[in-house]
């Protein structure tokens, strides 16, 4: 018979009056559930390698794990030889994570399972600006999200946001954007005030390589760049196998690098920034200039004469359609980024570089100029063993990030008290 219980009262568990042989076997079911989350299907052989379990002891965690609700069967694997093995995943809406994706012009909100299934989601037009009072306009929105959704509250493990600017997970602060309100306590601590929920905040281009260290195409590799394009450019970094944060929590402020003498003012109050030429910004901006000084493209019957409603979608839309003006404009900052990228290779030396965001939709448009920038600003002996990809995750890598921090984080929290009480 399946007892089903609530995730919650899992990771919560009083263990002050267990013996410490069940503390040991609570401790090591956190860490099935923990790697389920994030691998997927697995057979008892491969839970027990990976933790240095008997065949009967992980077995017998697992019942345990079926019995309350939490994994359950999914088939079987492939046999070598003998009897099929049985796979074991996470049972379904066995936890969800409420994810905050906060752009330049757009605030997306959606509800994720622990299967990477969005639940419900909504998008809300939104310039980032100090006027916004931004815990009471998450905190209404999400509330409103979680109540159409019709999801348990208990099984909200919490909430990720990721957001761009200077963002320091372990503060929890954002040292860019909403600083009104930030003086006496951090971003992350009103938050979690509000929702009575753990709360994560991280730069959105940590939390897309974070995406992509778990599921993408970083899974399982050692040295990897993941450059977010999207209204700016941002940097993941993937060193050795880890990901690198900086002593900060700031590292790979890539679109900040000064790239052009005395060019266009950034909006981080410097001139000639790589984001002033390779961003979606940078594409907008060119196309408006190009567009009032007369250029001839389809952009002008497709924003309907208002320029006010160019974006880096219309503009990559445009050039599939064959429109030549929009073309070379993602061309020149495919060209852009490369010159950024060749620079990146010879510091690092990885052995793959991801391209994901709105930007990365443009595909050879932006991928072909790239490499040719590449090729002209690079060493042979370093491009060479440096391959440029494409994200496969799509445009949710972001939240796919931010649910991952927030899983990460709070079993990883549990497990540290659990083992403390342990020794």
């Amino acid at each position: 018979m399946t007892t089903t219980l609530k995730i919650d009262s899992i990771l919560h568990k009083d263990l002050k009056k267990t013996s410490n042989v069940d503390r040991k076997k609570h401790f090591q079911k956190l860490r099935i559930i923990k790697y389920l989350y994030s691998n997927g299907v697995r057979t008892n052989a491969e839970i027990c390698n990976t933790f240095n379990l008997s065949l009967p002891t992980a077995m017998a965690l697992i019942n345990q794990l079926s019995k309350e609700g939490i994994i359950e069967k999914q088939g079987q694997g492939k046999s070598l030889g003998g009897r099929k093995p049985d796979l074991y995943a996470l049972k379904k809406h066995t936890f969800f994570v409420l994810n905050i994706h906060i752009d330049r012009f757009n605030i997306k909100l959606a509800i994720v399972d622990n299967s990477h299934s969005i639940i419900a989601e909504e998008n809300i037009p939104s310039e980032i600006s100090s006027e916004v009072k931004i815990v009471e306009f998450l905190f209404e929105y999400s509330s409103n999200l979680i109540e159409r959704s019709e999801i348990e509250t208990d099984k909200l493990l919490g909430i990720g946001i990721s957001m761009p600017g200077l963002v320091s997970s372990k503060d929890g602060k954002n040292f860019t954007y909403y600083l009104t309100g930030q003086e006496s306590e951090s971003l992350q601590t009103t938050l979690k005030k509000k929702f009575q929920k753990p709360v994560f905040v991280l730069n959105d281009a940590k939390s897309a390589c974070l995406a992509e260290f778990r599921f993408g195409l970083a899974k399982d590799k050692k040295d990897v760049l993941v450059i977010s394009m999207d209204w700016g450019v941002g940097l993941g970094i993937i060193m050795g196998g880890k990901m690198h944060t900086g002593v900060s929590g700031f590292a790979g402020e890539f679109g900040h690098i000064p790239i052009v003498e005395d060019g266009e003012l950034c909006h981080c109050g410097k001139r000639g920034c790589l984001e002033t030429i390779a961003s979606g910004l940078a594409l907008v901006n060119k196309a408006k200039k190009g567009l009032k000084s007369g250029e001839d493209s389809l952009l002008k019957m497709m924003i309907e004469e208002d320029i006010d409603r160019l974006d880096p979608d219309l503009i990559i839309e445009a050039a599939n359609r064959g429109d030549q003006f929009a073309i070379n404009l993602l061309s020149e900052i495919g060209i852009n980024l490369g010159k950024g990228i060749a620079i990146l290779i010879q510091i690092f030396n990885p052995e793959l570089i991801i391209i994901e965001g709105k930007m990365a939709e443009a595909k050879k448009f932006l991928t072909t100029p790239i490499q040719q920038s590449i090729n002209a600003y690079c060493m042979i002996q370093l491009k060479e063993k440096t391959k440029i990809s494409l994200s496969n995750l799509g445009r949710d890598s972001n939240l796919l990030g931010s649910t991952v921090a927030v899983v990460s984080n709070i079993i990883k929290k549990h497990l540290a008290k659990e083992k403390a009480e342990l020794n």
